[in-house]
């Protein structure tokens, strides 16, 4: 065997249940067959409960049944034994020879290792982060955006055609409330004393963001104190009416000029937000407008298809869409009764444009306080005969932050929040991006800053990067030429940490398969964290360069193949691998 000709292991294992099957189950259904890897070493390199199934199939005993798939097993060039194990599990051990052909099979195949085509290029539209341009990025959207882009890469890795979407809420009421409070601040430094609402956008984003406008246009935007606030109710007792208020009386005021102001607030902050996220690591490949939707008149072709299923009706002068009739609690306005459409309209219909352009699975990466937003847009995605199974919502939990034990509080429009780069300026992009993804997203996420920042062995990502920069450390020791070690023979590698070793490498291509299919890249973290520790471990206990030309050839292949996963697996996560720290 050549290591190019290193077979899919899992697969060429179904295959032999498949044979056994045939011959003493024919009748049952082998799509059923399962072929996992076992969490313990002594259980072998693979696992199947097939027997487990036939039980009732075949009226037997599972070990009984285990018995005689072994004995109908095809002869295997790979296979060594397999074993009956508890209630009737098969275990199966590789030939020693197999396993340490992967080294030499991940140095030929370098950033490719672990990449795969069973994504058979459909096309996936992964859209996340989408917050609102009303303010900075904060340490909530970050975990968003270290999540969404990891799940993308995942999937990219996968073999999918993966598209990576930010949808710009640039129509509504939050909108106009940043206008607003961008030109309150303006009318402040222009002279003009308004009394700035408690509830208005407060940052001193907004505050630069107004001196950028005096500086460029001057005083053209100036108006009376006294007909900015004509008509508001008591802010004390009606605060959000005053507000409301007041961005009719911009409109009005300004006229034509309420669109320049309007366009300076959101135009500043998404180029700080591309920025930001740029900075991050994170990239997309569109950033699709809100308002376009309306311009374009997909918003009202979407509500007019939705009222020609009739599951639309009329109510208070407004135009509901019967939700409950799928799941929901209760009916929604799609159109209000002063003729503007609600933003779950412009939300169905951007659904609905998604699906149109031709993606074959549509996931939307949602905080998990939009969970009770979810059967109102699959209602209505159904109502129109969309096919739910290509919509998919993964939920990411809020990360709170921790700064030397205390919980700081976050609200955008008080302004009282850490943004996401003064994070990334603290504990650095690398940390930001593993940390995010360590915990499955839709579970709770206290960052601890204190651990980030610690170069310790407690720092889950200061410990991977570190097994990176030790295996580069010991190969400028060694001084050699690396490629040539791709072709040095593996079979000095006998001792039970460098099989287990052995075993990781081989399990990674598997966990980057679960993580696609499980939309779960903290499995990739995970795996990292695990295969440092077996690798610290070895390093720890093992003398890589010893005289032995054979011996320290085969140690520093493993130590490059390790490095490989590792720097394969972190460029999955947006993580940096060092090679000095």
């Amino acid at each position: 065997m050549t290591v190019q000709a290193l077979p899919d292991l899992r697969a060429h294992i179904a295959e032999l249940f498949d044979a056994a099957l045939a011959v003493i189950a024919p009748g049952f259904d082998r799509m059923a067959i399962a072929i996992e890897r076992p969490r313990q070493a002594q259980h072998g390199d693979y696992a199947c409960n097939v027997a487990l199934q036939l039980a009732n199939f075949l009226k037997r005993n599972p070990r009984e049944i285990a018995a005689v798939l072994i004995a109908a097993l095809p002869a295997s060039p790979f296979v060594a034994k397999a074993e009956v194990a508890g209630a009737g599990f098969i275990n199966l051990f590789l030939k020693a020879e197999i396993k340490r052909a992967v080294v030499p099979h991940i140095l030929l195949q370098g950033v490719k290792y672990g990449r795969s085509d069973g994504g058979q290029r459909k096309k996936v539209q992964v859209e996340f982060v989408s917050a609102n341009p009303t303010g900075p990025l904060h340490v909530g959207h970050g975990r968003g955006a270290a999540f969404g882009a990891s799940l993308a890469n995942v999937l990219d890795a996968a073999g999918f055609d993966v598209q990576r979407e930010f949808y710009v809420n640039d129509a509504g009421r939050q909108m106009d409330i940043l206008a607003l409070s961008t030109w309150l601040r303006y009318l402040e430094l222009s002279g003009v004393d308004v009394r700035f609402p408690a509830n208005a956008y407060q940052g001193d984003y907004v505050r630069a963001m107004a001196r950028d406008l005096l500086a460029r246009d001057g005083k053209r935007y100036r108006r009376d104190a006294a007909a900015v606030v004509a008509g508001a109710p008591d802010a004390s007792r009606e605060a959000e009416a005053h507000l409301d208020r007041l961005v009719e009386n911009a409109k009005r005021l300004l006229a034509d000029d309420y669109a320049a102001i309007h366009r300076h607030a959101l135009d500043a902050q998404l180029a700080d937000c591309r920025s930001d996220l740029g900075e991050f690591g994170v990239n997309f490949d569109r950033w699709y407008s809100e308002q376009s939707l309306y311009d374009s008149g997909k918003v009202a072709r979407a509500v007019a298809r939705l009222a020609a299923t009739g599951q639309v009706y009329a109510r208070d002068g407004a135009t509901w869409f019967r939700a409950t009739a799928f799941g929901d609690e209760k009916d929604r306005v799609v159109l209000r009764e002063n003729g503007q459409y609600t933003y779950f309209a412009s939300d169905i219909a951007y659904h609905l444009d998604k699906i149109e352009r031709g993606f074959d699975l549509v996931i939307d990466v949602w905080g998990a306080d939009h969970h009770g937003y979810i059967p109102r847009v699959k209602g209505a995605l159904t109502a129109l005969g969309v096919n739910l199974e290509q919509l998919t919502v993964a939920l990411v939990q809020f990360a709170v932050l921790y700064r030397g034990g205390q919980k700081v509080s976050m609200s955008t429009r008080a302004g009282e929040f850490v943004t996401l780069r003064e994070l990334r300026q603290e504990v650095g992009n690398d940390a930001a991006r593993f940390f995010y993804v360590l915990r499955k997203s839709d579970q709770h996420l206290d960052f601890d800053l204190d651990l980030a920042k610690s170069q310790s062995n407690d720092n889950p990502v200061y410990y991977v990067q570190y097994a990176h920069a030790r295996v580069c450390s010991v190969l400028e020791q060694w001084g050699g030429n690396v490629g040539s070690l791709a072709a040095a023979d593996p079979s000095p590698l006998a001792t039970e940490q460098e099989v287990a070793l052995l075993a990781k490498l081989m399990e990674y291509p598997v966990v980057v398969e679960n993580a696609a299919r499980e939309l779960s890249p903290h499995l990739i973290a995970f795996y990292l964290k695990g295969f440092a520790g077996e690798f610290h471990s070895y390093y720890n206990a093992t003398r890589v360069l010893v005289p032995e030309e054979p011996r320290k050839l085969a140690r520093l292949a493993l130590a490059v193949a390790a490095r490989q996963v590792l720097r394969n697996g972190l460029a999955l996560l947006g993580v940096s691998a060092p090679e000095k720290m």
